[in-house]
This record gives structure tokens, sequence and C-alpha cells, in this order.
């Protein structure tokens, strides 16, 4: 495939943004591990932090229509009155390090929100697995071989049975992170603010705003 045909196709996250309650805690959480693992990535605006609801390749080309399905989805369930629940943390290990996130509880409502998101856009998706559909910074240049294959993957992987609603928090060694996840945590309770879609970044992040919904209007 040319760089030309690569560059046609976008990684996209489709997701959810939490209030300030989620959001002071993951900051919190972000600070904590950056204090012991300086080289991780801060909280910013091209590191949003998020709940993932659908990833996957689309055509650039086609991206007004993947914009309309998922507005058509949203208008359909009442997410502004939803209420959610954190209940802990977790990582994903990948050598010494592990990529954390803040769990949360998969209601069957959010369950049912996600799969009617994949069925609208799967009929959009494209095939193509390339680094040129995220965005890179001078920071973070390349993008790393997991996250090639989970956004490709992710019906699989991160869907029905194997939804792992999170807000990631950040990068630490996996010694921190066993520690973090050995204190106590206490649950909390938060609401959503909004829908959005982004470019991908390296790790999944949140990186470059395409569209939002706001879920209050």
């Amino acid at each position: 495939m040319s760089a030309q045909a690569e560059a046609s196709i976008t990684a996209l996250d489709v997701l959810l943004e939490p209030d300030a309650v989620m959001l002071d805690r993951a900051a919190v959480a972000n600070d904590r591990l950056r204090s012991t693992y300086p080289q991780g990535f801060a909280l910013d605006a091209a590191h949003r932090p998020h709940i993932t609801m659908v990833q996957g390749y689309f055509p650039t080309a086609d991206l007004g229509e993947v914009f309309a399905a998922v507005e058509r989805v949203l208008g359909a369930e009442p997410v502004a009155s939803w209420t959610l629940t954190a209940t802990g943390y977790y990582y994903l290990p990948s050598h010494d390090l592990g990529l954390a996130g803040i769990v949360i509880t998969p209601s069957a409502a959010l369950a049912k929100l996600q799969q009617s998101l994949l069925d609208a856009l799967a009929p959009l998706a494209a095939e193509t697995r390339t680094a040129e559909a995220f965005v890179t910074t001078p920071d973070d240049p390349e993008i790393n071989q997991p996250t090639l294959d989970y956004v490709g993957a992710f019906a699989q992987v991160a869907a029905g049975e194997r939804f792992n609603p999170h807000v990631t928090v950040g990068l630490a060694s996996r010694a921190e992170l066993d520690a973090l996840l050995a204190e106590p945590f206490r649950e909390f309770t938060f609401s959503l603010s909004s829908a959005a879609a982004y470019q991908l970044g390296n790790f999944g992040t949140a990186s470059r705003l395409l569209h939002a919904w706001d879920l209050h209007g």
C-alpha cells in the first residue's frame, strides 16, 4: 500500500468524557505515577481522560458518515442521565512497565451503548492497520505494535464479555502499579459530560479531537 493510501486511514476512538469528579481522581493518580516514572505522559489536551467505547480504523474521507452514525446512536440513549461507579485500579503490563487505569462497573447501559456503536460503525470500518493513521509527536514519534494490533482487533478483544470500561491514568513501573493495586480504593460515582471522536496516539491515547457531542445540549 502506498504512503498516500495509508495516510487516508484514521485510527479513531469513539469515547465518553467524564465529569470533574473523575477528572480530579485521574489527575491525582497521574501525578503519583509521574512522580515515580517521569517519562510517562501527563493528562493533557493530547492525552484526554476518557472511557473508550469503540476503537477502529476508518477511511478519513468517510469520517462524516462515522460521526453521523455515532450521533444517531447517542440520540437513542439517555447517556447524560447515567451515574457510573469507579471500583479500583488495573493495569496492562508491557515489559517492566504498565498502563494503568481506573476501572468502571460495566453496566448494562454501557454495554448496550457499546454494542449499538459497534453495529453502526462496522460497515464503515477499514481493514488497513497502519501507524500513519495515528497522531505522533516529537516526544512520541512511533506507534508500538500492541497499539496497532489492539485497535484493529478491538471488537474481538475489548467488547462484549471482554468490555472493560476504564479511564487510563498513566504509565509507571509494574512494581509501582502492584503497590497501587494493593492499596484500599475508595469507590466513587460520577457522570458524563460529553461524547467525542478522537484520533488516537500511541498507547491508545485520545490525542486529536475530531468531533464532539454535548450530552446535555
